[in-house]
């Protein structure tokens, strides 16, 4: 539901309240405090969760581009290494 419907369909609800038995009325306001307590809990949430999708997004993109420069400098490297007259799979380490 969205939440322009939510604050809506709450507040007709609410506005029907003092037609209803003291009793009733009692339960639904109850039920409706829920009921917002729930939402905005839910909206926090929601919101936490972007924020952290989006550090994610950032931090993936921060390593996508450090992969590539790492690529361009193992590349560089290489041919630095066949320029010397060596070739890059006799260097230790590989």
């Amino acid at each position: 539901m969205e939440e322009q419907n939510l604050d809506a369909h709450l507040g007709e609800i609410l506005d029907k309240l003092p037609e209803l038995a003291p009793d009733a009325r009692a339960k639904i306001e109850r039920l409706s405090q829920e009921v917002r307590t729930r939402h905005e809990r839910m909206r926090k949430t929601l919101g936490d969760l972007q924020d952290s999708l989006d550090h994610l997004r950032l931090s993936v993109k921060y390593l996508v581009f450090d992969l590539e420069a790492t690529r361009r400098e193992n590349q560089y490297l290489r041919r630095l290494i066949e320029a010397q007259g060596g070739r890059p799979d006799e260097v230790e380490g590989d």
